[in-house]
């Protein structure tokens, strides 16, 4: 249990303090662009934001699965 703890805080933790920097940085980009969903658009969004973003929603996902290559014969 606690090694599944220590792994979700340390993802929280990192990926907050990168969100954080990622706000830092936006503040004087320029460049805005819209995001197409299947149905939607966004609002005009930094393009940096964007990218920044995905980065850190891949980084949630990736840490948070667990893929076990140890053969059980």
């Amino acid at each position: 249990m606690f090694p599944i703890l220590k792994k979700l805080t340390f993802s929280i933790t990192f990926n907050s303090c990168l969100f954080l920097l990622l706000m830092i940085g936006i503040q004087n980009s320029s460049s805005k662009s819209k995001v197409s969903f299947l149905i939607n658009e966004t609002v005009n969004l930094p393009i940096s934001f964007i990218i920044g973003s995905s980065f850190i929603g891949g980084s949630i996902v990736g840490s948070l699965i667990t893929i076990n290559f140890s053969k059980k014969d």
